[in-house]
């Protein structure tokens, strides 16, 4: 098994033999696309990414969240999920918009997330959402050797690669689909 060095504190086992820390449609896409992931479990409680990192000693630099997006045209509503550094803050109003093809885009509601992806809220991830949903990763993410996401569960974390995550079906690399925080 590949040595993840951004796992901080905690011991990385191989996700594929740990389904109990992945939601149920994560663990299935992960069978489909291969590649190497390995999976960490963690406090539920210190799912949201500052706490995490702070409380596992991983870099923020290296962790990247999933935002699930929405937005409307002639009625029909229109999801993608974007995934950007956390570090970083996604473009709902410029990039994510335009790709979209929607007058006005916002994350969509936590409990339709929910709903609709079949993960927990705060842990919502790239790996097994809905098939026709773009998956938008900035090109900083793809761009990262190492990579700390959503599990599906709060009570776990991936690490992936970029690499894995750009091969994802529905995956587009995006320049500029992040914007500096703050």
């Amino acid at each position: 098994m590949r040595n993840w060095t951004i796992a901080g504190t905690l011991t990385v086992e191989v996700a594929a033999e740990r389904p109990d820390l992945l939601a149920e449609p994560v663990a299935k896409a992960l069978a489909r696309v291969g590649g190497e992931a390995g999976v960490v479990a963690i406090d539920p409680e210190l799912a949201d990414t500052a706490a995490f990192c702070e409380a596992y000693s991983s870099p923020m630099s290296a962790s990247a969240n999933c935002v699930v997006v929405a937005g409307k045209r002639a009625g029909e509503v229109r999801y993608a999920a974007a995934l950007v550094l956390a570090t970083t803050r996604a473009d709902v109003n410029g990039v994510i918009k335009r790709r979209l093809d929607v007058r006005k885009a916002s994350f969509a509601p936590m409990d339709e997330a929910v709903e609709l992806t079949g993960m927990a809220y705060g842990g919502i991830t790239p790996v097994g959402l809905p098939a026709d949903w773009p998956i938008l990763i900035d090109k900083a993410v793809a761009d990262s050797p190492e990579l700390v996401i959503g599990s599906g569960v709060r009570g776990g974390k991936l690490l992936v690669t970029g690499e894995l995550l750009s091969s994802l079906p529905g995956a587009e690399v995006i320049e500029g689909l992040a914007k500096a925080a703050g």
